[in-house]
């Protein structure tokens, strides 16, 4: 099996919406990292002291076949439409281990759809 990594980088308020988004439509979880950075738009000042947004990274390891419908999921619940809201964008992977469980899950609904 083949598997890519999402990475998406979202304001904190959007997160449980992407995530919950992605499982609805395949994904079956995701490793959020608390992140802070910079984009076009300068970070607002206060007394000099800089305020930045927090930024959640969220990263969804995925077999290759529902990238496509968690990166559609992601980009609607996130409303990346709009600008500053975030990021995705989507890594090869390599090798993978740890994921025996998913992948006998996987087989298990593919035989479930054919009977």
């Amino acid at each position: 099996m083949k598997f890519k990594l999402i990475l998406a980088s979202v304001k904190t308020h959007i997160t449980d919406s992407i995530v919950d988004a992605a499982k609805e439509v395949g994904a079956t979880g995701a490793t959020i990292i608390t992140a802070r950075g910079t984009g076009m738009r300068e970070a607002h000042t206060f007394f000099g002291l800089t305020l930045e947004d927090q930024t959640d990274i969220v990263l969804f390891l995925l077999e290759e076949h529902t990238v496509k419908p968690v990166l559609k999921a992601i980009e609607t619940a996130g409303q990346f439409h709009e600008p500053g809201t975030g990021i995705a964008f989507v890594l090869p992977v390599e090798d993978v281990i740890g994921m025996e469980s998913q992948i006998e899950r996987f087989k298990e609904k593919v035989r479930d759809s054919y009977f």
